[in-house]
């Protein structure tokens, strides 16, 4: 195979091919430098004055799938200036070698990318694929993390992501404008990012979420800087606002929903609902956790004693019975509710077999165990059976009718929303504060925030007050982000790549090794 077949002058690099060999592992190229004059790498002057030649071989990228060795000829130079310290110096060849290096420019270009994008051990595996010769440890050894900029960009973007889901996070930092990353922080603590802070001043605005130790540190740190509350997450706090609103009625939903069948069935009351073993712990939690309270004795104390958590304690203390016996009677046979109407007709037509009737709504799709349905079916016996629950939609069905605009709702949304409205006038209350204040969110209509705020204070509903509360302590923030058209959008973007590559090596490798892989852009 001749060297003209190949034509390597300005495929490989500048130079005279001596001889090309086609091996059975590979093909071997044997090339010699064509410039005569070299500049010394010190001091900057040409040189022609050959000391001597020796060789050197660098792996190159493979031609038609088969590896390539280049066995390079290179030349010493003297070094003729007489102020200069070096005496000799070897030629490199711009764009082809590097001292020291064992590959050429175009590989090593190769390698970089590929361990930046996959990693160690999935990079090896393909580059075994395209008869690259590489392995994990060679590739991770060409990841060099970029240096930080002294300054801080314009806009900062700051937010959080789990090492540890729960346990331990670290922290990211976006350049908004030009969507790059600039920074990793090992935690999220107020602490490191006020020293980071600090150490690279110049951000003007910074965008986040409402952690409080964000905030915390850029009022320390760089009190001068606009911070912009991402508006996402102010939408998604409403949400969850709604949505316990909804769920803290539910009796009304299904009240109404029970009114709208004109079912001529009586329904029993609560206090009348068969003793099960749900319905008498309810019965008691509430009537110890209502006693202790009434007596003095703080949350705390309540939930060590009981051995239970202080947010069912608080909500045993806030809710009343009535509700939480019906979202008892609600969880005792959940899978069994849609198959209720059809038991009843069959056990009134006189089919009362519990086997058969459970190989029955088998068929139909009941997912349930036997011991349910001979449950439901004693209490069809004894006449106590609770008829079938009127089907409502859930608190997070309708939270999302209310926060989606109003266009986007199928006439079927549009009508079970307006059913929820009907049923409850807190809900009605909910939904309009909610709409009234994505319409703030989606047209920039920050200046509006305070009267919003105050409407929402004045409601019945402590949720929503809750979330006004949150809205008035970050003012400023929120207002800006109501405003300005800055967010968070770029950084969560940043955050899920995060996600993706921290799954695919953090746990076997370190925290600099995904530090440097998040900050090399491919």
């Amino acid at each position: 195979m001749g060297a003209a077949c190949l034509s390597p002058e300005g495929v490989f690099f500048p130079g005279k091919v001596a001889r090309v060999e086609v091996l059975a592992e590979g093909t071997s190229v044997l090339v010699s430098s064509a410039c005569s004059p070299r500049a010394c790498p010190d001091c900057g002057i040409s040189s022609r004055r050959v000391h001597s030649r020796y060789g050197r071989q660098l792996d190159d990228r493979p031609i038609a799938g088969r590896p390539v060795l280049v066995r390079l000829i290179v030349r010493r130079f003297f070094c003729d200036s007489p102020t200069c310290l070096r005496r000799t110096f070897v030629e490199q060849i711009d764009g082809v070698t590097e001292p020291y290096q064992r590959a050429s420019s175009g590989l090593r270009n190769w390698l970089r990318a590929v361990a930046a994008e996959l990693g160690g051990r999935p990079g090896a595996r393909l580059c075994r694929q395209l008869s690259v010769p590489a392995g994990r440890m060679r590739l991770l050894r060409h990841l060099h993390a970029p240096s930080v900029p002294e300054r801080a960009p314009r806009v900062l973007g700051v937010d959080e992501f789990a090492f540890r889901r729960g346990c331990r996070y670290g922290t990211i930092l976006v350049d908004v404008e030009v969507h790059q990353v600039i920074d990793v922080l090992p935690d999220r603590t107020s602490e490191t990012l006020a020293a980071w802070l600090r150490e690279h001043t110049g951000a003007q605005i910074v965008c986040r979420d409402r952690a409080s130790a964000y905030t915390r540190a850029i009022k320390e740190a760089a009190p001068n800087a606009t911070e912009v509350a991402d508006r996402w997450h102010l939408l998604r706090n409403l949400s969850l606002a709604v949505e316990q609103v909804c769920h803290q009625h539910r009796v009304c939903l299904r009240k109404y929903a029970e009114h709208q069948q004109h079912s001529q069935a009586v329904q029993p009351t609560l206090d009348l609902l068969p003793a099960t073993l749900i319905v008498d712990r309810v019965r008691r939690c509430h009537e110890e956790i209502n006693h202790m309270v009434g007596i003095g004795y703080p949350i705390s104390e309540i939930a060590r004693r009981l051995g239970i958590d202080r947010k069912t304690v608080r909500r045993y203390r806030d809710t009343d019975l009535d509700v939480l016996l019906a979202s008892a009677r609600d969880r005792r046979s959940v899978p069994l509710d849609q198959f209720k109407p059809y038991l009843q007709a069959a056990f009134a037509a006189g089919r009362t077999n519990a086997t058969d009737l459970y190989q029955q709504i088998l068929k139909q799709g009941f997912q349930g165990g036997y011991s349910t349905l001979s449950r439901y079916v004693r209490t069809l016996r004894d006449g106590t059976a609770v008829p079938a629950p009127a089907s409502i939609p859930s608190p997070r069905t309708i939270s999302g009718w209310i926060m989606r605009p109003r266009d986007t709702l199928s006439p079927r949304q549009a009508a079970g929303l307006e059913q929820a409205r009907l049923a409850c006038a807190d809900i009605t209350q909910a939904g309009n504060l909610a709409r009234a204040f994505t319409d703030l969110v989606r047209h920039r209509r920050g200046h509006l925030l305070g009267e919003w705020i105050r409407q929402a204070e004045r409601c019945d509903l402590p949720s929503i007050r809750s979330f006004a509360s949150f809205l008035r302590q970050d003012f400023d923030a929120v207002t800006a982000g109501l405003t300005l058209s800055y967010s968070s959008g770029v950084v969560e973007g940043h955050v899920c790549r995060v996600k993706l590559l921290k799954r695919s090596m953090y746990g076997r490798a370190s925290f600099a090794l995904l530090r440097t892989r998040i900050l090399t852009r491919p």
